[in-house]
């Protein structure tokens, strides 16, 4: 009989908070700038609400490399999987929407079953296209097999399996889904679904017309690597397009770019060496907004390549008494941009 009372030697491995904080890592990539990154995405609306209009023009608009509601996108190749609709119809919202379709948007209006052939079809297809940033799966259910399973955990299962397909291929993925017909004051509580279904997304995309008969509506945007938001739509009839309603003045959304800000520091300084409290310091006066220190550190821990590039070396280390910041300039690489971050070639 096996002895029961022998130690347990697994090995639990672990990084501490220091350690941790000083790592530098690769930012996420966003393939559309502040609202649409790597990872698991659900888009829900109402039925006929024009949900499919929508992702056709975001497929589109990516394929292009061409501006997503005045967000910068990621110039990539799109698979949009159109599964409720025939080549006949999309070719007819081709037409409304665009005067030239791109050749790397991608369509196909059949498609496999989350744990049967689907996830082979999209690795099989990102394979042949390494260029791949988006694929668009309109609908959900349209790719879920009937089971007697619990539906949370069957909710669960699926958005994970693709969560885990999108990590691993370094893909968008962006599933369409519906909502319930009973009205709540919170729309995430209108996902059609379990809790499973908005827990295992990165980011949940709610699309709810402000009256039925209206043509406006509101984009509510909560995720793990975004900002909450709200946009406000409004569908274009004649083009078939969701417009954005607010101005530029009324929608300003600038984050707070200290990339920028201590490139354009450090190129009159030259050298900086201290904590990100200090620093914050010395940058504030050039900021409209207040700088909290934590985040800058982030900010330049998690772009140092960026920083680099922009002719400033990023170092973080800690000291017996904290963790210190060292920024040094030095000569920028060669990215064609004839001096545009103000940083002056070192002497």
């Amino acid at each position: 009989m096996p002895n029961t009372n022998q130690p347990c030697t697994a090995h639990l491995d672990t990084i501490d908070s220091a350690t941790l904080m000083s790592q530098p890592f690769t930012p996420i990539p966003f393939i559309i700038e502040s609202l649409l990154p790597t990872g698991l995405h659900i888009l829900c609306g109402a039925p006929k609400i024009g949900k499919s209009w929508l992702t056709l023009w975001l497929c589109q608009q990516i394929a292009k490399g061409e501006p997503v509601w005045r967000f910068a996108t990621e110039k990539k190749t799109t698979l949009y999987l159109c599964l409720e609709d025939s080549y006949n119809r999309i070719q007819s919202r081709l037409f409304d929407i665009t005067d030239d379709g791109s050749p790397n948007a991608y369509l196909k209006n059949t498609a496999g079953q989350i744990g049967g052939r689907l996830e082979v079809e999209i690795e099989d297809f990102v394979a042949a296209h390494p260029n791949t940033g988006l694929v668009v799966i309109d609908t959900l259910q349209k790719v879920r097999r009937v089971t007697n399973d619990n539906a949370y955990a069957s909710d669960y299962r699926d958005l994970g399996a693709l969560k885990s397909l999108a990590d691993k291929l370094g893909i968008t993925i962006l599933l369409v889904h519906h909502l319930r017909k009973q009205h709540d004051d919170d729309p995430l509580n209108r996902v059609s679904g379990t809790t499973g279904i908005t827990g295992s997304a990165d980011t949940n995309f709610v699309l709810v017309k402000d009256e039925r008969s209206s043509n406006s509506a509101t984009l509510y945007c909560s995720g793990r690597d975004i900002e909450y938001r709200e946009i406000k739509l409004a569908f274009n009839a004649a083009t078939h397009i969701w417009e954005r309603m607010e101005s530029d003045a009324e929608t300003s959304e600038v984050r707070n770019d200290y990339v920028s800000l201590v490139c354009g520091f450090i190129g009159e300084v030259g050298h900086f060496l201290g904590t990100a409290s200090e620093l914050a310091e010395l940058l504030q006066p050039r900021c409209a907004r207040a700088i909290t220190p934590g985040v800058l550190a982030k900010d330049l821990l998690q772009n140092q390549r960026e920083l680099e590039r922009r002719g400033v070396r990023h170092e973080s280390r800690r000291t017996n008494r904290s963790r210190a910041i060292e920024l040094t300039r030095i000569a920028a690489a060669s990215d064609g941009s004839d001096g545009k971050y103000g940083i002056p070639p070192v002497p």
